[in-house]
């Protein structure tokens, strides 16, 4: 029978994750990739688990030095792009209906004056177009 024992760490209430720095992280992973070398074995030394040793040479490989800074999913370009063109569709609409409520909203107000409602209704608005830049006009309401 061996002698030897193994040390083992306890973790009772709130502990903190170690949290290693972007450069930290480099080395290691770098260390990963040298000849005769093991993920096991450097994420052993450097004491990280393998698999966190591993999500970090994916998201490195995915991504860049700056995925693995941040921790985060990378997310491709294509998708980045749909999802800004359907914040510009969206502040488009928004834009149109903002016109469409300050439209209503004089005429409303206009017709409890009960004053001269023959009075055209002008209101002039800039709203974001499709390409992301902006585009204004002028609406003229005239009364019945």
């Amino acid at each position: 029978m061996s002698s030897e024992f193994r040390q083992v760490d306890l973790m009772i209430g709130d502990v903190r994750r170690r949290r290693c720095t972007t450069e930290r992280k480099l080395q290691i992973i770098e260390e990963s990739y040298a000849a005769g070398e093991t993920v096991s074995s450097a994420a052993r030394r450097h004491g990280v688990a393998p698999n966190l040793l591993f999500r970090w040479r994916r998201v490195l490989s995915e991504g860049g030095a700056v995925a693995v800074d941040a921790d985060e999913p990378v997310i491709g370009n294509s998708e980045v792009m749909k999802l800004e063109y359907r914040v510009r569709e969206l502040e488009c609409i928004l834009g149109r209906k903002t016109l469409e409520n300050e439209i209503l909203r004089e005429a409303l107000s206009k017709a409890h004056k009960k004053t001269d409602i023959a009075a055209d209704l002008v209101v002039e608005v800039t709203v974001p177009d499709e390409d992301g830049g902006r585009c204004s006009g002028r609406v003229t309401v005239q009364s019945c």
